[in-house]
């Protein structure tokens, strides 16, 4: 029950927020915007801080993941070009399609069956095979030689360092905003949108509690998608009820969480896309789902989770991903308007009116 309940409070933040990870890496080429990237750097710091604290005091135990370096930066690259294509990352895609997108749900099923596919189902050996191929040591710190304490804070003061000058930059911007149709808590839990930054706040903590609610289910682990969306769909296919663990709860609380938020402030509503963007979420659910088992994680397992333990899979994993999204980019949308730009017909000379 921890698990569903910290899922919804998940849901919640991130539907209110908007915070997409997807979002955050597109916006960083396309628009040269880290609006929302330098809140998911504080969500990584955040859950870095309260890591290495918890850890220290004996409460969680966090075993980072071995380095298969070809794994994950392949599918590192096959996730970014799959979110791109489902038009939103895991987290991404579970509350756009509690807010009633049904291309989001069917990027939804897509992804969780080909993870299920690569973990437990026909090409679950090819998967191990390729994770198998691990080199050298698994953290940063572990090469240096030095306690995790020093790249967390050599990171937190880069943070920091980012976060005041995106302050400054972005001081005196103004949003419109609709007018209230609530007063007190309720305005602010439902009427307003919150701001990156407190979903990046909320999502460090958040991503701290699932450290200590995991464990204390017997889960040795932080926040997950790609995994538990892959054992939902195995459970419903082979009845096994050992596969419903504290992630799949999460999972299904942050459907819980998004569409209570959704519902609140008006936003839900059925929106059904055309063909093409069908067949396009339901391809970007299949290579999402493919490259995140074969990388481990996907943008919060690894980018989030794995990068707050300093793990060379986590950060190279993160590199990766936004080199696909960055590609994808380019291919679907920079490159059609350059081309559209470069076949319009030039406008007409007019001759000058005396």
């Amino acid at each position: 029950m921890t698990g569903l309940l910290l899922g919804a409070a998940l849901g919640y933040v991130l539907q209110r927020s908007r915070f997409c990870v997807t979002g955050a890496f597109r916006d960083l080429y396309l628009a040269r915007s880290t609006r929302y990237f330098t809140p998911f750097l504080l969500a990584i710091a955040i859950q870095a801080v309260g890591v290495a604290a918890l850890t220290g005091i004996g409460v969680i135990a966090p075993e980072p993941a071995s380095f298969a370096p070809l794994a994950v930066i392949g599918g590192g690259l096959l996730f970014g070009v799959g979110i791109v294509l489902a038009g939103g990352c895991a987290t991404g895609t579970y509350y756009r399609a509690a807010e009633g997108l049904v291309g989001s749900w069917i990027a939804l099923i897509f992804y969780a069956l080909f993870a299920a596919v690569m973990k437990y189902g026909p090409l679950g050996g090819f998967t191990e095979a390729a994770r198998s191929r691990t080199v050298g040591d698994a953290t940063v710190h572990e090469t240096l030689g030095v306690s995790v304490w020093v790249p967390t804070v050599v990171f937190g003061g880069i943070v920091g360092a980012l976060v005041v000058r995106e302050l400054r930059r972005s001081s005196g911007r103004k949003v419109a905003a609709l007018p209230p149709r609530r007063t007190g808590l309720g305005h602010y839990l439902a009427d307003i949108p919150w701001s990156p930054w407190v979903g990046g706040v909320l999502l460090g903590l958040i991503a701290i509690a699932a450290w200590v609610l995991s464990t204390a289910a017997g889960r040795n682990g932080g926040l997950g998608i790609t995994t538990p969306s892959a054992k939902a769909v195995t459970f419903l296919t082979t009845g096994d009820a050992t596969l419903v663990d504290w992630s799949v709860m999460l999972v299904l609380g942050i459907l819980v969480g998004s569409f209570a938020a959704a519902k609140l402030s008006g936003e839900f509503r059925w929106r059904t896309p055309d063909s093409a963007t069908i067949l396009r979420s339901a391809g970007g659910g299949v290579v999402m789902g493919i490259g995140a088992a074969l990388a481990g994680g996907c943008t919060i397992g690894n980018s989030l989770v794995e990068t707050s333990l300093f793990s060379y899979q986590g950060w190279v994993s993160l590199v990766a991903i936004m080199a696909g999204t960055w590609a994808a980019a380019w291919f679907l949308l920079v490159r059609p308007q350059r081309a559209a730009r470069g076949t319009a017909r030039p406008a007409p000379v007019l001759s000058p009116v005396a």
